[in-house]
Formats: C-alpha cells, sequence, structure tokens
C-alpha cells in the first residue's frame, strides 16, 4: 500500500513537469493565484489608504471649524486679563466650558469612523482640538496667577500697616485669598494647570517683606532708645549746671524780665533783662525800617506801645 501511494503522488508531479515545461519555460497559470491575491491585498491597502486620508481631511476641516468658533471666547478672556489687567474670578470654569463645548461639538460634527485606523484618527485630532484650545488658556491662566499674586501683596502690605493685624495674621489673610482666587482660576479637569509655584514666590516675597519691615523697626527703635539716652543725658547735664549755679550764686530768682525801649527819632534801641539773679542792659543801633510810614514824629512824641516792649516770665 505504501508503496502504490508513492507511486501515485510521484504520478501527477511527473505529468506536472512533462505537460507544463515546454523548452524549459514554465506555464504561466502555475503563478497566477500567489499573484493575484498580492495584487488584490495592495489593491485593497490602497483604498483604505485613500479613504483614510479622505476621513482625515474631513476631521481637519471640523477642527478648524470648532476652533473658529472658540475663539470669541477665548479673545474675551484674554482682553479682560491681558489688556485691561482684570481678574476673571471663574476663569477655571470658563475655560473648562469653552474646552468641553468645543470637544462636544466637534464629537457631533465629525463622520463617523467605519475602521479601527479611522478610529485612531479621530481619537488623535480629538485630542489636538482639546490641546490646541488648551494652550492659549493655560497663558492666560499663568497671567490671571500673576495678577492675584500682586493684588494678594497690595492686600498684605494693606493689613500690615492699617490694620492692627500682625505681620503673621496679615500673611495668613493674604495666602487664605490667593489660594481661593487661584482655586477658582484653574481647571478642575485638568492636573497640568498648578499653581504652587505661584504660591510659593508669594509665600517668599511676604516673608522677606517682613523681615525688612522688622528690621527697619529694630532700627527706629534702636534710634529712639538712643535719643531718649541723649535727651537724659543732656538733662542731667542741666540739672550739674543749675546745683553749680546755686552753689555759686546762691539760690536764683524765679523772675525772668526783660524790657526793650526805643529812643525816639533816634537809631538807638535800648534792652534790659533780668534772670536767674543777674540784670543785663545792652544799648544797640538798630535802624527803624517803619520811620518813613509814621510821620516826622510817629504816633507819639513820648513813651507809648509803639515804642515800648516788656515781657515776664516766671519759672516754678
Amino acid at each position: 500500500l505504501s508503496i502504490a501511494a508513492s507511486a501515485t503522488a510521484a504520478v501527477p508531479a511527473a505529468s506536472v513537469s512533462n505537460h507544463h515545461h515546454h523548452g524549459g519555460r514554465v506555464a504561466p497559470w502555475l503563478c497566477i493565484s500567489r499573484g493575484g491575491e498580492s495584487s488584490s491585498s495592495s489593491s485593497s491597502s490602497s483604498s483604505s489608504t485613500k479613504s483614510s486620508s479622505k476621513y482625515s481631511t474631513k476631521l481637519e476641516l471640523v477642527k478648524e471649524q470648532v476652533m473658529s468658533s472658540a475663539m470669541p471666547s477665548l479673545e474675551e478672556l484674554r482682553k479682560s486679563i491681558v489688556q485691561e489687567a482684570t481678574i476673571v474670578e471663574d476663569f477655571g470654569s470658563q475655560a473648562d466650558t469653552i474646552i468641553n463645548k468645543a470637544l462636544e461639538e466637534f464629537a457631533k460634527s465629525a463622520p463617523d469612523a467605519s475602521t479601527a485606523q479611522e478610529a485612531t484618527e479621530y481619537e488623535t485630532q480629538l485630542l489636538k482640538l482639546e490641546q490646541a484650545l488648551d494652550a492659549p488658556l493655560q497663558v492666560l491662566y499663568w497671567k490671571q496667577l500673576q495678577l492675584i499674586r500682586d493684588d494678594a501683596l497690595q492686600r498684605y502690605r494693606a493689613a500690615a500697616k492699617t490694620s492692627g493685624a500682625s505681620e503673621y495674621e496679615a500673611m495668613l489673610q493674604a495666602d487664605a485669598y490667593f489660594t481661593r482666587m487661584a482655586e477658582a482660576s484653574t481647571r478642575p479637569s485638568d492636573d497640568d494647570w498648578d499653581y504652587t509655584r505661584e504660591r510659593t514666590a508669594l509665600q517668599s516675597v511676604m516673608n522677606s517683606m517682613a523681615e525688612s519691615g522688622k528690621k527697619a523697626t529694630d532700627v527706629q527703635l534702636k534710634s529712639a532708645q538712643q535719643q531718649q539716652t541723649a535727651m537724659q543725658f543732656l538733662q542731667q547735664q542741666q540739672q550739674m549746671i543749675q546745683q553749680l549755679q546755686m552753689q555759686l550764686y546762691g539760690q536764683s530768682s524765679p523772675w525772668n524780665v526783660g524790657v526793650a525801649y526805643r529812643i525816639p527819632d533816634t537809631n538807638f534801641n535800648l534792652q534790659g533783662s533780668y534772670q536767674q539773679g543777674r540784670a543785663n542792659i545792652q544799648l544797640s543801633c538798630v535802624p527803624d525800617e517803619y520811620a518813613p510810614f509814621l510821620g516826622p514824629n510817629g504816633f507819639t512824641n513820648g513813651v507809648g506801645p509803639g515804642n515800648l516792649g516788656l515781657s515776664v516770665n516766671l519759672s516754678v
């Protein structure tokens, strides 16, 4: 049986060899089956590539339309934050709404994917759309954080100077304000939006300002102490001088009297004083600048309030 099977198997091979070798040439139909399959596969692949390219083009058009519809909202936020330097309190929720609305619009307008390759292309374009909208919104987000930080610093300075709160309490209030406003400005669905760095910078600046203020206060206190010490020294010196005067001249009188008299129609001025038990008389020549306005004899020809000065000081 095995011999017969071998003979039977060998005969078709021989017959093939005898019937299809003509002058050393192989019959063409022997290669058609595999070659025909390859040609059909190549044609299918080419058709699939063209279909995928058309689908990608459609997705690009849809993405551009969605971006165009989202631009007015982005421009409004940019105008408020960049040009007007105004803090948008609910910036995080607005940014999230813009992106989610754009993704929903893209999902509604985009054609359905019929192949796995088209499904991959759809996911890629959807991710690119989110990134294209998220990038400018992140730029506005960092600008918003700078505005919030500056506002928090101003609040810290005002609280530290005007209110009775301490430097530490003012710092806590400013940090709580920054955290609240920054949290409202952050997209809740994006981990890349983080305000930790700006908060750390704010705390560092406030600590530096607090240290500088403390140093300035210490300098002022030290200067006041020095002035007080100098005043005490001068008072002690004055008391010592008074004690020496009492020892030399005895008990001084508490009366201090000063008299000044200008001789009529002359430039002579007579001054007398009595201070601490001592009398002093002084004669000086001082021109009267207002004499031409008073006439040849002035208002009076004798002693009156116009040419007599008197001062009395009583020390107790």
